[in-house]
Parts: C-alpha cells; structure tokens; sequence
C-alpha cells in the first residue's frame, strides 16, 4: 500500500512540473506580447533632432553599413563623447539592414527590450523558485513608462544592449557559481568585458553581483566556520573578502573604463566643469533625484526628455527634506534586511546602479533622465514584490485583491506606456510635450525650434530659439540653429554675424563652418565661403554637405576640376543622392567632359524622373554634342519632349531644347513648328533675351541646318 502512495506522489510532483513548465512558457509568450502591445505605437516613429543625427542619421561612419573602415572606427574612436564599439557595431548593423528607414532601428530596440525582460524571469524564477514575484518584476520592467526613453529614442540603444549583456552577464555569473572554476569564470570576465563596450555605466555591475551573492544567490558567510551549503540555494557560502577577491578583476575592468570614459567626457567637453555646477548644487541634485525616480516610479507622470537642472543647494528646505527621507529609508533598509536580506539588496542595486548617472560628476546639463532608470529601477521593484509576497504568504484571502491590483498596475502601465511612447514619434511631439510639463526648459525649447525649424515652420523656430536664449544665453546650439533660421528667413546679414560671433567661441565645430560657408555662398561671397566649407572638412573629413557644397561653390568659380574632386567625394559617401549626380553632371558638362555628364545626369533622371531641368539638360547635350559617340538625337527628343509634358509646354527653354533635338534628328518642320511656339511662349513671358535666341536658331532650321552649340 505504502509503494502505490509512492508511486501516486510521484505522478503528482511529476504533473507539477509539468503545471509549472506550462505556466513559465505562458508567462514568456503574455511577457513579449504584453511588451509589444505596449510599445506598438513605435512603428510610427521617426528619428528624432536629439542625437540621432549624431548617431545615426549623420553619422557617415554609420550610415555607410558594414565596411572594414566602420568596424575599425567602432573600436578605434570615441565619438559623442563615448567610447562603446558594441553600441556603434548595432547602428551600423541596422544601417546595413534597414538604410535609414526608422521602423527598423526602433523594432530591435523593442526586440533588445523584450529579450531583456524575458532574461530578467529566467534569472530571477532561477534563483529564488518565485515564479508569479518573478514574472511581475519582469513585466513592470518591461511596460514600465519610464522604460520608453531608452526604447523609443533610436539614440538610446547603448541603454537596451548594455541591459542585454548586463543580464546575460549575470546568467553566466549564476552559472559559474553553481560550480565554480578557471572556465567559468573566463566566460564571465568576456561576458563583462562585451558589457563595458556598449555603455560606459555599467561599471557598477560587479557590485551588483556582489548584492546578489547577499540575495538571492546565499552566497555569503558571515562566521569564520567552515562553508556548508544550503539546501534551499544547492551554492556554498564563502567568506566576504573572498567574494570580493573573487570580482577584483572585474572592478579592475570598471575602474580602466571609468578613468577612459571620464577622460574622454571631459575632452569632448561632455563633463560640466565645477564651476559651472558647484559641489552643493550637486549634492542637493543627487539627494532630489534619488527621491523624485521613486516618485515616477509608483507615479509615472510628467515625463519628459529633458529635466531642466533646479540649481537648489544644500540649504534649500526641498533638499533637506529629501535628504531626510533617504537617510531613513537607508537605516531602515540596512535594519529590516537583516531578515528580509531583498530590502537591503533592492536599496543598494538602486542606489548603488545611479551613482555613474546621480550627477556627482555631471555629465551634460540634465538634472536626471528617465533612461537612467532602466536597471536601476529593479531595485525598488525587489522590495515592493518580494515584501508582498512575504505579507500574502499565509494569508490566502489576500492573494486574490493582490493579483487583481496586479493586473490592474500592468493594464494601466501598458496604457500610459503607449501614449508616452507616442510623444517620441518626431521632434515636434517629444518637445512640446516637454515643455508642456516643465518650466523654464531651454534644452526643450531648443529642441522644439529645431523640430519647427525641419518642418519649415520657421518663423515659429525663432520664437522657441530665442525662449531658449532667454533661458540660457550661452546656449551655444540654440544660437546656431537661430543662425540656420535666418538662412532660410532671407536675413543672411544676421546669420554671417550670428555665426562669426560663434567662431569666437568655439573653432571646433565642423557645422559652424558650413553654416557660415553655406551663408556666404547664398551672398555670393564664393572665395570666402570655400575657406569655410574648407575649415569644416579638416574637422570632420566625412563631412558629405560640406563636400558637396564646396563642389558647388568651386563650380560658381569655375574651378570645375576642384569641383568634380568634391562632388565625387560627396557622392561616394552620400551614394544614390540625385542632387550630386546633377551637379557633378553639370561640372563635367561644363569641363567639356560629355560622355561624364551624360552618365551623371543619366543616373540622376533614374533616381529623379520626374526632374524635368535634368531631362532638358540631358537632351540639350545629346542633341548638341559635335562628339558622335556621344550625340543621340532620337533620346534626345524623347527626354526633351518629356520635359515639355511635365512643365504642360509652358517653359520655353525647354521647348526650345525639343526643337533643337528635332532639328538634330534632322526633322525640320517638327524643329521649326516647336522654336515658333516657343519664341512666343517666351514674348508672352517677357522673356524677351531668350526669344531672340531661340529666333535665331529656327532661322537655321528654316534653312534646313540643325544648331550645334557654341
């Protein structure tokens, strides 16, 4: 009888499993769904005017996909201020995938987002057998609001794959410490070292693996007695300065980083110098900030992509009061995790995550930033979970009112994750919600001109651009995009000297050349705007507008060989840019290069056939041309009389070309018949210059002669 109970029993555990199997994979499948439904409106999405451009957009390193060039750069340069191969490696990869189609960037950074959630379950369900505390942990993580800066911004993909090696990382450590050995641990110290290269915050992690050696892992020993191992966890505990010993050489590795990437941030001039945000104002910061992300974390509201810094000191009440409150919740912490070891844990992966980002050492002018949340925020979710795991444990009343409020938080996070994912969808929406929910913010108003600025709306643009000015005078950005307003407002007096007055203050930029450059070509200053074009390109030799604008300026002075050395330059970087192959068409027209001109503007009609300036140039040259190889007058007349189509014969130069092609096909009557209406399309239009013109080419072909060009 004893043997069947045996038996019978181990049917049951054996169902369990099976229930539990089940149930995980259930939990995976609603985890990426759960994840997508959120994050849906993404699709929509454009790049956005802040840093994608940076980036991605204008980034010729990254624009240009896969090159041997582009791996050496990834590894080889720090560029924005950053040095993260891996990070760099994923743009490029996505360029190479997707060109510079948003949707594509946006739906790996959801990709990247998702698979870091579903490691998140896998990790935790592991080690401490959890499965439903687990899995909430890992949804909030993964539909939390505060999430959608580092997935929606294109930009902010070091933030998603730094959290993919982030937690694959802490896979392999949960693995090396089940059997700890020399292989193992080399698997970890590559994993880490692949982590370093995608964001340069991550140099926390080696503390975080020690939190988890203390929960849930068990792995530290307090006595000086030998190491047993606990049947709960099946690791053995060791002593504390062994697993301190045991992550040397990782904190090794975080300490290099640090050093590399402050050294970097200051030289880019990233790093905010002290006196411009004195020690108190940072201390104040960091004290506000570690409270207000708990408050966005239970209440995800007034979310935005730029928080202006308060600039409080130690001694403003707002401060203390904050101060106050994290003194207690660190004591209380320290004392209730002596029993409940996942509140001191949860305290310091919170606290402890934030120190690269809490502005001790103040990297750009924000006072905080959503993204910095995106491991950090797991700590709290430890504490809050796990606390009401312990309370409904034996209350089972409880469980039922606890479960429906769990629902309730994911189906209001997905909600609200929604809508905020939909103020990234272009500039314009992310800074004006801004604005919106924050004062006195000159990044945002910033931002928001920019984005009126691409939309045309310029005399809106200025407006914003000069809030921003108002704001923050030496806002250095602001006074350069004003300048591009003006450019595009006519008032170019205003944009040489708003960008003259610029160079004063920082040689360094490649953008400022060209804007000047480009100010100065529009005056018709081409000498001058040749240094300027000349100036950018030494900074940033992959500079494509600055190529081919100093094209069109050479070409201006009739430096065509000068020119066509740029344009082609231009276009090698910039491939498949229709502009390029018409001015590079025109320089080789113009050097007496024909068969050249005719290939360049040939492509510019099949990636522009709709251009009828490029059909009537192509025509007029194949019509004209005394080369034989290259005159074809019958191709000539079919581009020519499309060009005619297109302007509905109501532009006399073209008409004019169509007859010339006529004549040249040695169809008179037809050249003779399309001159005489066009000689009075141009009278009608006062075009008086170009009918004599063309009155004396249809004198040739009333004598039966076709015209052959100058």
């Amino acid at each position: 009888m004893a043997k069947i109970n045996l038996a019978e029993y181990g049917l049951s555990v054996a169902d369990t499993e099976r229930r539990k199997t089940w149930i995980k994979l259930l939990i995976y499948i609603g985890l990426a769904a759960g994840t997508f439904a959120a994050y849906e409106p993404i699709r929509k999405n454009t790049f956005v005017n802040y840093d994608d451009h940076a980036y991605i957009t204008k980034n010729a390193n990254v624009t240009g996909g896969i090159t041997l060039h582009s791996v050496v750069w990834s590894f080889t340069k720090y560029y924005a201020g950053n040095w993260h191969p891996l990070t760099w490696l994923s743009h490029i990869l996505d360029c190479q995938l997707f060109g510079l189609n948003p949707i594509g960037h946006h739906l790996v950074s959801l990709l990247l987002h998702i698979v870091n959630a579903l490691l998140i379950f896998w990790i935790f369900n592991s080690v401490t057998g959890a499965i439903w505390p687990s899995a909430f942990v890992a949804a909030v993580f993964a539909m939390h609001p505060l999430q959608v800066e580092s997935v929606a911004w294109a930009a902010e993909r070091k933030t998603v794959l730094s959290g993919l090696f982030w937690f694959l990382t802490i896979a392999v450590y949960i693995w090396y410490t089940k059997r700890p050995g020399i292989g193992r641990y080399l698997l970890l110290f590559g994993m880490y070292a692949l982590c370093i290269m995608t964001k340069p915050i991550v140099v926390t992690l080696p503390l975080v693996l020690l939190l988890l050696d203390y929960w849930p892992l068990g792995r530290v020993k307090w006595e000086w007695h030998t190491g047993r191992v606990p049947k709960n966890k099946g690791l053995q505990e060791v002593s504390v300065w062994r697993l301190i010993t045991e992550k040397i050489p990782l904190f090794a590795m975080s300490a290099a980083l640090s050093v590399i990437t402050f050294v970097i941030q200051q030289h880019s001039g990233a790093v905010a110098a002290m006196r411009t945000i004195p020690l108190d104002f940072r201390f104040a910061n960091m004290f506000i900030s570690y409270i207000r992300y708990i408050g966005k974390i239970i209440w995800p509201s007034q979310l935005a992509a730029f928080y202006p810094y308060p600039r409080a000191n130690l001694s403003d009440a707002n401060v203390a009061v904050c101060m106050l409150i994290f003194i207690l919740i660190s004591l209380f912490s320290i004392y209730l995790g002596r029993r409940r070891k996942y509140i001191v844990m949860g305290w310091l992966w919170y606290v402890g995550t934030l120190v690269p980002m809490i502005g001790l050492v103040q990297v750009g002018m924000q006072s905080m930033a959503d993204r910095y949340m995106y491991i950090s925020i797991l700590g709290p979710l430890f504490i809050a979970v796990w606390t009401v795991r312990d309370f409904v444990f034996n209350r089972p009343r409880w469980k039922v009112a606890v479960s429906l409020l769990a629902v309730v938080v994911l189906f209001s996070s997905v909600i609200v994750t929604r809508t905020q994912v939909r103020y990234w969808q272009n500039t314009i929406t992310l800074f004006e919600h801004a604005l919106k929910v924050t004062k006195n913010n000159d990044l945002a108003e910033k931002g928001y001109g920019g984005g009126l600025f691409e939309a045309g709306r310029f005399d809106e643009a200025a407006v914003h651009l000069n809030n921003a000015l108002r704001i923050y005078p030496g806002f250095f950005e602001a006074s350069n995009d004003l300048g591009k307003v003006y450019i595009k407002q006519g008032k170019l007096d205003e944009a040489v000297a708003c960008f003259n007055e610029l160079l004063k203050r920082k040689k360094d930029s490649a953008e400022l050349y060209y804007n000047l450059g480009l100010a100065l070509t529009l005056q018709n200053k081409y000498e001058e705007a040749v240094k300027c074009f000349a100036g950018a390109l030494e900074l940033d030799a992959k500079y494509p507008d600055a190529h081919n604008r100093m094209g069109t300026a050479l070409l201006a002075t009739g430096k065509n060989v000068e020119a066509i050395k740029y344009l082609t330059e231009a276009l090698r970087i910039s491939s498949n840019d229709a502009g390029l192959y018409e001015k590079l068409g025109n320089a080789y027209a113009q050097s007496g290069r024909y068969e050249q001109a005719i290939q360049n503007w040939t492509k510019t009609a099949e990636l522009k056939p709709d251009s009828a300036n490029v059909l009537n140039n192509l025509a007029w040259l194949l019509a004209t041309a005394n080369n034989t190889f290259v005159q074809d007058a019958n191709k000539a007349i079919e581009l020519a009389h499309h060009a005619c189509e297109l302007t509905d014969y109501n532009e006399p130069s073209y008409m004019d070309t169509l007859a010339v092609a006529y004549a040249a096909a040695g169809r008179f009557k037809d050249a003779v018949m399309t001159a005489q209406q066009a000689v009075d399309t141009a009278k009608s239009s006062g075009q008086e210059k170009l009918a004599g013109e063309i009155q004396n080419r249809l004198e040739l072909y009333q004598a039966g002669r076709p015209y052959r060009g100058k």
